[in-house]
């Protein structure tokens, strides 16, 4: 399934190393999501460095109560004059014939309103027949080579009894290995618990698994958001988790954070805070470190942070975890990364998915 023909490309020249077949998995996956909200911030695909990317996730469309997926931006996805032609989806799907080897998919949900109407589509066959035609019928409009389903998340067992049988149905109407069915999952358990993925795993080509946000304001104290060592959650107790439920290791793709989450009035983890910085408690990891702040490493748990006067703790994803998560999925034998999201990486030695890329292909 996975071939050898990707090989470390030269950060001068991403698009330079000979890669696989439109329909023959890479070596690693080298995964991130594109949000369509940041077209309005003057980042439309042609100024991504895509060189590095084996699938783009577009993020997101959203599921109508009768079952219907549709754009949730149709100005942004269709209409917007966006890199010569109409709309950011149809700018994707040109990219491809630079690189030839992408595939764009199709995400499904997200958090809040874009996935409220999925238990009860997901509950209902005729729904679910709907939701899975109409799926069918926005991969072929605009040439897009799958969907990923990302339901945050089914919340009871009944719930996950229904989120298999929707895959199931997806899985149908996107047969393998011509289109990709991807889902994204929360990496902890008391999420994953709901879900059979002994059965689920059947119909996906790839798990991406949320390694982040372990941590934030719903949280009395301060936490690394990404670790991944360490208790009571981190990526490699989630990893652990789902192949303990009879995943195969490569359907696993481990998610990072180009964003850091911010604790005001705090320096470190285990502590308690009085505010969040940056938007809704955000920074992009295009903004970090902070100024006048300092940046730390802890490689005995894999995670970063820095500390300052605006943002309190900040932690985050930097080229050196991001280095020790790529070690971890090789020598783990999974899939690969993928990063939420392409926008707020950098350009250069710090980039989180030149060095995710780099460190999965070294030689």
């Amino acid at each position: 399934m996975f071939s050898g023909m990707f090989r470390r490309r030269q950060a001068s020249d991403p698009a330079a190393a000979e890669s696989p077949s439109p329909y023959q998995v890479p070596l690693y996956i080298n995964a991130a999501y594109y949000p369509n909200w940041r077209i309005y911030k003057k980042q439309p695909p042609s100024s991504l460095r895509l060189g590095f990317i084996s699938h783009v996730f577009y993020a997101f469309a959203w599921v109508r109560e009768d079952g219907t997926i549709y754009l949730s931006d149709q100005w942004a996805d269709t209409q917007m004059p966006v890199d010569g032609t109409e709309g950011c989806l149809r700018a994707f799907v040109q990219l491809k014939q630079q690189y030839s080897k992408m595939r764009v998919i199709l995400s499904v949900g997200g958090g809040g309103k874009g996935s409220e109407n999925f238990a009860a589509v997901a509950r209902n066959r005729s729904l679910l027949d709907t939701f899975a035609q109409s799926a069918r019928g926005l991969v072929d409009q605009f040439g897009l080579d799958g969907i990923d389903v990302d339901w945050e998340h089914p919340a009871d067992p009944q719930q996950g009894r229904d989120y298999v049988r929707l895959l199931a149905k997806l899985r149908e109407v996107l047969p393998a290995p011509r289109f990709v069915l991807a889902s994204c999952l929360p990496a902890g358990q008391w999420a994953l618990q709901n879900i059979d993925l002994t059965s689920a795993h059947q119909y996906l080509d790839m798990l991406n698994l949320m390694a982040y946000d372990f941590s934030g304001p719903w949280n009395p104290e301060t936490a690394h958001q990404a670790q991944l060592y360490g208790s009571p959650i981190s990526g490699c107790t989630a990893v652990n988790y789902v192949l303990s439920q009879g995943v195969p290791s490569r359907k696993i793709i481990l998610g990072i954070p180009a964003y850091g989450r911010s604790f005001l009035g705090s320096n470190g983890p285990g502590q308690f805070y009085s505010a969040s910085g940056g938007e809704e408690g955000v920074f992009d990891y295009s903004d970090l470190p902070r100024p006048g702040s300092v940046e730390y490493y802890d490689k005995s748990i894999g995670a970063a942070s820095c500390v300052g006067p605006d943002g309190g703790f900040v932690t985050y994803d930097i080229p050196a975890t991001v280095q020790q998560k790529a070690e971890f999925v090789t020598s783990s034998k999974l899939g690969g990364l993928f990063y939420w999201h392409i926008c707020s990486d950098v350009r250069g030695p710090r980039s989180l998915i030149e060095t995710g890329y780099n460190t999965l292909h070294e030689m």
